[in-house]
């Protein structure tokens, strides 16, 4: 659902579902349009509706020479956590559908998220809850991400049988470092404040500061929105502290402040080793996720997990056994290939990978993870390849080539974006 309103107007405009309830919210402030993702309790999960009616208002936005600013954000305690897979599941499996109907749902997704990539306007998603999947896909490409205390970001796909879609090969490949493996592959957590530091949030405002900040953004009047916007969320933007287990915490803390540490805590052995654990995770992400395979990089976090044992190390490990094998091979092998391509090579590529996925002829591990974490939630799942070992490099191949023997079928076919300047292809 979706919602949206023109503030200092008397319409309002939404999105009904077929029981006649809004799905979307969109008010309208002169220059400003907010839309509110407006299904709270499924945590404001995207179905076809609300992103077919995004795409058209997204596009209407543009043309509109009025609309200066567009807001995206979610109504309850979640932005967005992505597409919603009951309808695909029921579809193709329940129902016995051909699997090009999931397909169509996913070039929907795939074309909106290239529409918020390359956007002329300026988009400012307010992430003031959990945002997962497809709720990346339609923020993380925009100008201005906002991460609050409330924010919690995960990419969990590979615990589904499926792989980070939605341009996640091109946005996590450009993380510092491999952080984008690790949190790509593992399905790792993150908070506001290290969205912050590792560049998937642009500011970081505390919630009880949301509306304060949007009535200061409705004011914009400047033939220059981007700095106009920039101004006000730099006004309003918070520098949080990164927790102490935090894999990003090693890089608040310069050298300096470190050799205080080794003063103060000379004759305290735990407080210090207890730091160094906390100073070397994003030394350790790099090290071990910057491994050429799967199997490799599990092997070097073995061996990180026996010369000095650490339960973040052990449950990184565990998260990672517990992903479905093909998920893992080809989501590295996904985000590899995105460190070289641009967002609509990397849409293009995902899209043919998820056809695959699909059609479940190399592997059905994508409904065996709807199954065990969505439908009967024993989180249980039996996947098949039951290992990375079985999961073959020809197995592999074949995720990233063309369905040329399914009659009909085409590549993801996106609209050309005319006039852009280079800098709104890529705004990582």
């Amino acid at each position: 659902m979706l919602n949206v309103s023109k503030k200092n107007h008397s319409s309002h405009n939404s999105i009904r579902n077929r029981r006649g309830r809004s799905e979307s919210k969109w008010p309208q402030r002169l220059s400003v349009r907010i839309l509110t993702l407006n299904r709270p309790k499924q945590l404001n999960a995207l179905n076809s509706n609300m992103i077919t009616r995004l795409m058209q208002m997204f596009l209407e936005y543009e043309e509109d020479p009025n609309v200066k600013i567009v807001i995206l954000k979610g109504q309850g305690r979640a932005f967005c956590v992505g597409g919603d897979p009951l309808p695909v599941f029921r579809d193709i499996v329940i129902q016995g559908k051909s699997w090009r109907v999931g397909a169509d749902f996913f070039s929907e997704q795939y074309k909106l998220d290239h529409i918020m990539a390359t956007y002329s306007k300026v988009q400012i998603s307010i992430l003031n809850g959990i945002v997962m999947g497809g709720g990346a896909g339609i923020s993380v490409h925009g100008r201005f991400r906002i991460a609050t205390e409330k924010t919690v970001f995960a990419m969990p796909e590979t615990e589904l049988g499926l792989f980070p879609d939605v341009g996640a090969s091109y946005f996590l490949s450009r993380l510092p470092g491999f952080f984008g493996e690790y949190v790509g592959l593992t399905g790792a957590r993150l908070d506001g404040a290290e969205m912050l530091a590792c560049g998937l949030a642009t500011h970081f405002v505390p919630s009880s500061r949301l509306t304060a900040l949007e009535a200061d953004l409705c004011k914009v009047g400047s033939s220059d929105p981007v700095t106009f916007a920039s101004a006000i969320l730099n006004a309003y933007t918070k520098h949080p502290k990164l927790k102490q287990h935090s894999a990003y915490y090693r890089q608040v803390y310069n050298i300096f402040f470190h050799l205080l540490l080794l003063l103060v805590f000379e004759f305290d052995g735990y407080l210090l080793s207890s730091f160094n654990s906390s100073l070397r995770r994003l030394d350790v992400i790099d090290r071990c996720f910057s491994r050429r395979t799967m199997e490799e990089i599990i092997s070097a976090l073995e061996k990180e997990a026996i010369e000095k044992p650490n339960e973040w190390i052990s449950a990184t490990i565990r998260a990672l056994k517990k992903a479905s094998p093909a998920s893992l091979k080809i989501s590295l092998r996904s985000i590899r290939e995105g460190r070289f391509q641009g967002v609509e090579q990397c849409l293009i590529r995902e899209y043919r990978m998820v056809c695959h996925v699909l059609k479940r002829e190399i592997s059905k591990d994508f409904v065996e993870g709807c199954r065990a974490v969505v439908i009967d939630k024993d989180r249980n799942p039996k996947w098949e390849p039951r290992s990375l070992e079985e999961m073959k490099d020809n197995m592999v191949e074949r995720y990233f080539e063309r369905v040329d023997e399914e009659d009909g079928w085409e590549d993801l076919k996106l609209s050309p974006r005319k006039n852009l300047p280079a800098l709104i292809i890529a705004k990582l």
